[in-house]
């Protein structure tokens, strides 16, 4: 099955990058961005808490209890911490200058399993998180979930949050 995605009017001046900031502790087999490392329109960095890396101005980051990302945040860069919910929230004091914005409630198809806390109910894989941030600000996901072993199911369960025009 092939999906499409509703692209922006204008191309002309594509979104920056997305960054990506890996805890070392994020098991790299598990993680549902990896099959993204190397493309040009997202860039990985490692997690240190004393030297961490920056992306530069013009960057929002996706986060719980903020204002809702719209088409109008399309020209900001997404920054995106990958994490285990627990280690997330330790992470975030260090990007606490990003402006926060969160996505609408999508339904996460990935079976989140975790022995010792409960995640948060509005939580998604990162795939399905940078993917629900792309649909909100209007940016091409053509094969943003190619290799996303639940895309199917991800797409059904929010078949009501996806353009009209997107094909499953």
């Amino acid at each position: 099955m092939s999906s499409t995605s509703p692209l922006p009017d204008d191309l002309s001046a594509p979104p920056l990058p997305t960054w990506i900031i890996v805890h070392p502790r994020e098991n790299r087999k598990k993680c549902s961005v990896e099959p993204l490392r190397g493309r040009p329109d997202f860039h990985f960095a490692n997690y240190h808490a004393k030297r961490p890396q920056f992306p530069p101005a013009g960057y929002i980051r996706l986060g719980l209890g903020g204002p809702l990302l719209t088409p109008a945040d399309r020209d900001c860069g997404l920054l995106i911490l990958d994490a285990t919910w627990r280690l997330a929230e330790r992470m975030e004091h260090t990007y606490s200058e990003y402006p926060v914005r969160s996505i609408p409630e999508w339904k996460t198809a990935y079976p989140r399993v975790s022995k010792t806390f409960d995640d948060p109910t509005p939580g998604l894989a990162t795939i399905e998180a940078i993917f629900a941030a792309f649909i909100a600000t209007n940016r091409d996901t053509t094969t943003l979930l190619d290799h996303y072993h639940w895309k199917q199911q991800f797409l059904t369960l929010n078949h009501n949050l996806l353009p009209q025009n997107y094909q499953l």
